[in-house]
């Protein structure tokens, strides 16, 4: 069930145009993302580098640059910590190749997801200080690891940690208190008293950042951040951050630099997907490039993403590319039998009268719970968990909804399980098997949402007839790429459209071609992607149809035509 809301944001559209020499449809875009003010709305068209935050308003950041230029000068072995996605791999690499640059004695370990689980553990800990580690410096992990950090200083280790994810807290009758790790640095821009102006930045990003600072310290004239770029904005879109302020820059510069990578690696996975390198976009890395890197971490072993990453020998870079691919084919069929069997669940057991879904698949492969959760929450539009049996107790992954804060929510029932983590819109969790249903009913008793809260709410740019859409208002509009979470590709509308010459295409007949006409007699071609035997019945007999739809230019054979891709309908 969808409903359909117009964005009622207001602004003087006609001045910004002016300022900015833009349509007045692409400022009321810009308004609609929050956009406000000529400084902000100069920075999202044409933001660079140097809009980038400084590093060294990151708490902590100059005690990691001290502890670690002091250990890099005495050749104390410094050993990074990742994690098995994309974040942490990005993350991981961004760490090691610039503590090489700087001539540190430095490796890296890259949890297994079944053996090891998430994060640093005791079992890493101790391993490193039999290996003679000196320092554990961690990315994309580490601020919940308060006893696994404890027992590494118990050791005399030196801990550095670096992390984008929620701060543990506890709730006291003056207020929340956040609880930190004793490590020797802390650097999370999600602490309460981080002068950094902008928190939502990803793991990869914070890695970034600490290194940026310490290369400024040690070798002022490289410029690591145009070198690390690519890898912070993979991360940035993987882990799915809102494209908004500094992520948006991010990204947008990152991919400049992955259209002329010289990265073996990446040019060998580029290639095996059958991709060209200067139309790699935001789309490709989160639906292409993104979960081949992710297949080894939830399958097999994220080592292999790194070593791709790190790749000398185009030979060596080729094979672990195809490997990747060929992982993450078979990550796709084990999702598809995943979500069939969660579904059949939901709907058999009636279980859309719980407003949180907790599904447990016993024989899941634990690394897919979190995608077959974000497909049943996009189906159901309600917050959902997948649960899997484990070696030793049930693991599962949660996606959310906007009206409901996962992290919070689970810690309210934090009794229930063995180990959890996360941000708002995603968490992880651990817990014995027998906890599964009493966890359930406390999710639901606590959950707080309305009937309102699972009906997803699609927001209209702009009620736009086809017949105002230009080949150069198209253009313009890649003034506002990168498109993704936080930064929506743009939506128009309009009514009384009459679908004809419908044809379904492709050989799993999941294309409709087909001639929108309006009132007035204009008409343009229109796309859409989905059950296309089930569009055609549905609007064949219909006179007229609304539709939500973005516009596009469509080139072939050197001719450029305007359509427009059809997103939804009434």
């Amino acid at each position: 069930m969808e409903k359909w809301v117009v964005a009622a944001k207001r602004a003087d559209f006609a001045g910004i145009a002016r300022t900015f020499g833009i349509d007045p449809v692409t400022a009321r875009l810009i308004r609609n993302r929050d956009i406000v003010g000529d400084t902000a709305i100069r920075q999202y068209l044409y933001g660079t580098r140097e809009d980038l935050g400084d590093p060294l308003a990151m708490k902590d950041v100059r005690r990691a640059v001290e502890i670690l230029g002091e250990k890099i000068g005495a050749g104390k072995k410094i050993r990074v910590i990742g994690d098995y996605d994309i974040d942490g791999v990005m993350s991981t690499y961004i760490l090691y190749k610039s503590l090489l640059g700087l001539g540190a004695q430095v490796d890296c370990r890259i949890p297994h997801r079944i053996r090891d689980g998430y994060g640093i553990n005791e079992h890493l800990i101790r391993e490193a200080g039999e290996e003679g580690v000196d320092t554990i410096l961690t990315c994309d992990n580490g601020i919940s690891a308060a006893d696994q950090i404890r027992l590494a200083k118990e050791q005399g280790m030196t801990v550095i940690v670096t992390d984008h994810h929620e701060v543990p807290y506890v709730e006291e009758p003056e207020g929340r208190r956040e609880i930190l790790p004793p490590a020797d640095a802390v650097v999370n821009p999600r602490q309460a008293d981080c002068g950094y102006g902008f928190p939502g930045i990803c793991g990869a990003v914070v890695a970034m950042k600490v290194m940026e600072a310490l290369y400024r310290a040690e070798k002022p004239g490289v410029d690591l951040v145009d070198r690390m770029l690519p890898y912070a904005a993979m991360a940035t879109v993987g882990d799915v951050m809102d494209l908004v302020g500094e992520n948006r820059i991010i990204v947008k510069e990152g991919l400049k630099r992955i259209h002329r990578t010289d990265n073996l690696g990446l040019q060998e996975l580029i290639r095996v997907n059958g991709l060209v390198p200067e139309q790699i976009s935001a789309y490709h890395i989160g639906f292409v490039l993104g979960p081949c890197l992710n297949a080894g971490g939830r399958l097999d072993t994220a080592q292999r993403a790194l070593a791709l990453l790190c790749a000398e020998d185009r030979q060596e870079a080729a094979r672990l590319a195809g490997d990747l691919k060929n992982l993450n084919d078979s990550r796709k069929d084990m999702t598809a039998q995943g979500v069939e069997e969660a579904v059949r669940q939901v709907e058999e057991r009636h279980m859309t009268r719980d407003g949180v879904l907790v599904i447990f698949l016993p024989d899941c492969h634990e690394s897919l719970a979190g995608i077959i959760a974000g497909r049943i929450r996009e189906k159901y539009h309600r917050p959902t968990f997948v649960l899997t049996r484990g070696e030793e107790q049930v693991k599962g992954s949660g996606r959310s909804t906007e009206a409901y804060s996962m992290y919070e929510k689970l810690c309210e029932c934090g009794e229930y399980l063995t180990k959890f983590g996360g941000h708002p819109m995603a968490a992880g969790l651990s817990l014995p098997e027998e906890n599964v249903e009493p966890f359930r009913r406390a999710l639901n008793e606590r959950c707080g949402l309305t009937e309102e809260d699972f009906v997803e709410k699609i927001t209209i740019d702009v009620p736009m007839p086809l017949s105002y859409i230009r080949k150069d208002l198209v253009r313009e509009m890649k003034l506002l790429e990168p498109f993704g979470k936080g930064n929506e590709k743009p939506l128009f509308a309009q009514k009384g459209l009459h679908p004809r010459g419908l044809r379904v295409l492709g050989k799993n007949r999941n294309v409709v071609r087909m001639q929108l006409t309006d009132a007035a007699g204009f008409a343009m071609t229109g796309i859409y992607f989905g059950d296309g035997d089930e569009f055609v019945c549905s609007v064949q007999d219909r006179d007229t149809i609304s539709v939500l739809y973005y516009p596009e230019i469509d080139e072939y054979q050197g001719r450029e035509n305007l359509q427009v891709i059809v997103k939804s309908w009434c």
